[in-house]
């Protein structure tokens, strides 16, 4: 079978043919399949390449089965252990930057790191601050130890329930995260790529405020003050969010909205 072939042979786009036959072929690339597309499969190749086109055409998103996604314009490692990286997340990054000095030393955390997209991230864009992240899944945090690794990204990731793993003394000047906020009954958790990604990222099993409760809840007594809450939420989650940030004793509480015009990020700050 030849690459051209093998590219016809399922009712794929033709892109992520391409992509998918470039994760199972090392050094295949584009330029490669463009130019000669007479060139024929190995038989491993194309056994491989049949396998992951199965698993597409049954819904399983692309970021998994090339093991990777584009965020803040550097490459992450993913695996169903964590979320695929969305670009709504970028407002958080931006958000961060934007209150926090990125020249200035500052001590920063990710609550719930998943693939360390975030940590990761701001250690890049700040290179002064200091970064811990933090989740309970040991798969997660092997995914975003890699991607700090392959990144040359100076993070302390620890294991554990939220704050519960932080040194008892320790104060930030920001705590981040885009926690579990869909509520146990949504019907979106059955849709979609949703379907693949791992449950306990996305939903609290509950009303979808539980875990954004317990950060709020807890922040104060980790700020520093003068220090930044900032948490990613459902977009019709706003409200609640501000509520439970102001109940916590936080000021100058603000919820930004995304491009698409929904409530994405809600922001608070310890008086100091």
């Amino acid at each position: 079978m030849t690459i051209e072939q093998a590219l016809r042979r399922h009712s794929l786009p033709r892109l992520e043919s391409r992509m998918l036959l470039m994760r199972v072929w090392p050094g295949l690339t584009h330029a490669a399949i463009v130019g000669h597309p007479e060139r024929e499969l190995a038989a491993d190749i194309a056994a491989a390449f049949d396998a992951l086109a199965a698993r597409r055409l049954a819904g399983e998103p692309m970021a998994y089965l090339i093991g990777a996604r584009e965020f803040y314009g550097r490459d992450f490692q993913v695996s169903p252990a964590v979320l695929i990286p969305r670009p709504e997340t970028e407002h958080l990054i931006e958000l961060a930057l934007a209150c926090v000095d990125p020249a200035a030393p500052a001590r920063a955390v990710d609550l719930g790191t998943g693939s360390g997209i975030i940590a990761v991230t701001l250690a890049l864009e700040a290179p002064g601050w200091s970064v811990g992240a933090v989740d309970v899944s040991a798969d997660a945090l092997a995914v975003a130890r890699g991607n700090a690794d392959a990144l040359a990204a100076r993070v302390d990731f620890r294991l554990g329930s939220w704050f519960a793993p932080l040194d008892a003394d320790a104060r930030f000047d920001l705590i981040v995260s885009n926690p579990p906020y869909i509520e146990r009954g949504d019907h979106h958790l059955a849709e979609g790529d949703l379907r693949f990604e791992p449950r306990g990222a996305l939903t609290d099993e509950a009303d979808g405020l539980a875990c954004l409760r317990e950060i709020a809840a807890g922040a104060p007594a980790r700020l520093a003050d003068g220090g930044w809450l900032m948490v990613e939420h459902g977009y019709d989650q706003g409200e609640a969010v501000r509520a439970l940030f102001a109940d916590s004793g936080l000021s100058q509480v603000e919820t930004i909205r995304d491009l698409a015009g929904q409530d994405r990020v809600t922001i608070g700050r310890k008086a100091g």
